[in-house]
């Protein structure tokens, strides 16, 4: 009996029944050859996903015509086919259905793979906010040989035997273009009135209706509410929904909410840890309430127990838990199984998977940088020779190489200096709104303690402990503190660094400068803590935007909310020097001065240096030593934990 009965029953979607009611969304993994098809390690990545207990797989946005991105994967000629089949043989032998997705992007924009940009194609000449190109209006030709390729691109999708076929009409992508009187000025049939508008979506639908028939499912993706500027009126798109949802074309609509044009809708496109979980639901509930087939539902639904209570409450059918399963790929069987302590929880932080798609990247998680690694690293290999391994230091770079070390079979004991596991991983959970990234502490103890890592705190690596316990093997993860550079001026200033704020052991005064050097979490973050605690914030950063350095959607919806505190944000400023009343800071790149008077207070978040007394020590030691995270280069939690993964194989 599990404790999750309505996420763990079956449901039937058109002509297809899934053995439960968790699913993955079409998300971009760059895990493509070099024709942009699906290669061993995307068939691997779905199939563990599939193997972990998914009902239902979406493969990633696929390019129907040659008007749209270079970087997605290829539908549209039948050289996807052989790569379809494979992906879905591997799935669906596993008890796990998979559907492909069709999107055209439109006035987003089009890469062309060369560097140059492409003609975006759409409804009408527009502007695109995000990315700051014009389209160009199509012909009416035009829009008819798109509206066939999507029919005949989701009918290479049934000839490789998927399961069924996702149109994106979400995200303010072609389809939903068209629906916008913003963006579709057009005067012929595929314009002007809402009928001529929803023309477009009509006639998609049947041409892949047509292409597909009627035994495998069709479904739509829409927002419900685009959230920029500009955007569609969300009344009429909640009338499209009516409409396409009764009239008998299609099997499911899967609500989402966002926009690609606009940077604020953009981030509802994967919404980081400061957004609420589950808060899609009730916007699927009033699709539902519209509709007799169908509803699903996705954003911020990270763990089991809220899916339950999406489903119990008849919010809607399925939810989607993608990056739940690129954090975890067993989470539905962890979940089915009543493990749920085991199940490691997606933190949204959205730096190694949306993070590392816009990067070009192929696609993988802080906390488990298995993920898109598959044919590495998910399988681990017993050790050859057990033996006892120390790793010195309880961040998330040591506790993951224990708890990989361990799993392979050796005796292995973590020691921390320190009271508390988590190195800094602590001090990112007390900032507002970031108290889940917290959880990669909880997620990796967990792991330790499932492998029998032995744990001691309060204990300082030696060389004569590690000689005392007989260990063949030392892994060294001893971490970074605080970069402390002399700064003019400052035994007159009242300066504390950011660490010393964010644990409360620093008086800060009314009005602070905070001299960001690292771009990133730490800044915005101590920004908006001192904000709320009522000081007068100016936020100095050594680069060209507050966060520069981490992903776009954490940063640009943090950046909104610092605006809103009144943070004043000043870019391309080092620190220089201080004095009692005044931050002296130093335009980057003209050299100028920039003085920010009537100061109390500067925190200074200038950067790490690595420990490494303890690595130093045993250069001439005869057993093996490993490093891993901050104490080799100081960087950032993602490569803290990759590096403890290789560690742990290696060892």
């Amino acid at each position: 009996m599990t404790a999750f009965p309505h996420l763990f029953s079956p449901i039937t979607v058109g002509p297809k029944t899934f053995r439960n009611r968790v699913f993955s969304t079409g998300h971009m993994t760059c895990l493509l050859d070099h024709n942009q098809e699906p290669d061993a390690r995307f068939v691997a990545y779905h199939e563990s996903r599939a193997r972990g207990g998914a009902g239902l797989i979406i493969t990633e946005a696929a390019k129907l015509h040659p008007s749209t991105g270079k970087r997605n994967l290829d539908a549209s000629n039948d050289g996807c086919i052989p790569g379809y089949r494979r992906v879905a043989e591997a799935v669906q032998k596993h008890g796990c259905a998979i559907f492909g997705q069709l999107g055209h992007s439109g006035i987003y924009g089009v890469t062309t793979g060369d560097g140059s940009l492409g003609v975006a194609y759409g409804p009408s000449q527009a502007r695109a906010e995000r990315t700051h190109n014009v389209s160009r209006e199509m012909p009416r030709a035009f829009v008819r040989e798109i509206i066939a390729a999507y029919g005949s691109a989701a009918g290479r999708m049934k000839k490789a035997g998927l399961d069924g076929v996702e149109i994106l009409a979400s995200h303010s992508l072609l389809p939903a273009q068209f629906i916008n009187p913003n963006l579709n000025r057009r005067t012929d049939e595929y314009g002007g009135s809402f009928e001529n508008r929803m023309r477009f979506l009509n006639e998609t639908i049947a041409a892949v209706r047509e292409n597909v028939g009627h035994d495998i499912v069709v479904g739509v993706r829409i927002s419900g509410d685009e959230l920029i500027a500009d955007g569609a009126d969300p009344d009429e798109l909640m009338e499209v929904c009516r409409i396409v949802g009764n009239a008998g074309s299609i099997d499911y609509l899967n609500v989402i909410a966002g926009s690609m044009l606009g940077l604020s809708g953009s981030i509802h496109v994967v919404p980081p840890m400061n957004v609420e979980a589950g808060y899609l639901a009730p916007m699927a509930e009033a699709v539902k309430k519209l509709v007799p087939i169908p509803v699903l539902v996705a954003g911020r639904i990270n763990q089991p127990q809220e899916a339950e209570r999406i489903l119990a409450t008849g919010q809607a059918d399925m939810c989607g838990m993608t990056r739940a399963q690129i954090a975890d790929p067993e989470m539905a069987n962890k979940a089915r199984e009543g493990r749920t302590d085991d199940i490691r929880a997606c933190i949204a932080c959205n730096q190694a998977c949306i993070g590392h798609m816009q990067m070009g990247l192929g696609i993988s998680c802080i906390q488990r940088p298995e993920t898109g690694r598959e044919l590495d690293y998910e399988v681990k290999q017993p050790a050859a020779a057990p033996r006892t391994v120390i790793v010195a230091g309880g961040g998330p770079a040591g506790m993951k190489a224990a708890a990989v070390a361990a799993e392979r079979g050796h005796r292995v004991i973590l020691c921390e200096k320190a009271s508390r596991l988590g190195g800094q991983a602590l001090l990112a959970q007390e900032l507002p709104g970031r108290a889940e990234f917290g959880g990669i502490v909880t997620n990796l103890a967990r792991e330790m303690a499932r492998h029998g890592v032995e744990v001691r705190l309060n204990t300082e690596v030696t060389r004569a402990m590690i000689e005392a316990e007989g260990a063949g093997a030392v892994i060294v993860a001893t971490g970074a503190l605080p970069w402390r550079p002399e700064i003019e001026g400052e035994d007159e200033a009242h300066l504390v660094d950011a660490w010393a704020v964010i644990r409360g052991e620093a008086n800060v005064g009314g009005r602070v400068v905070i001299a960001d050097w690292r771009c990133d979490w730490i800044g915005l973050g101590l920004a908006e803590k001192l904000a709320r605690d009522g000081c007068k914030v100016t936020l100095a950063v050594n680069g060209y935007m507050p966060g520069q350095t981490i992903q776009m959607y954490v940063r640009d919806r943090w950046i909104g909310d610092l605006h809103r505190l009144g943070v004043e944000t000043i870019p391309y400023a080092r620190l220089f020097g201080a004095d009692a009343t005044s931050a002296y800071l130093q335009h980057v790149t003209s050299g100028e001065p920039i003085i920010v008077e009537e100061v109390d207070t500067i925190v200074t978040a200038l950067g790490h240096h690595s420990v490494t007394g303890l690595a130093d020590s045993l250069e001439d030691w005869e057993g093996e030593v490993l490093m891993a995270g901050d104490c080799l280069s100081p960087r950032t939690c993602e490569e803290a934990v990759f590096e403890g993964l290789k560690a742990g194989v290696a060892v």
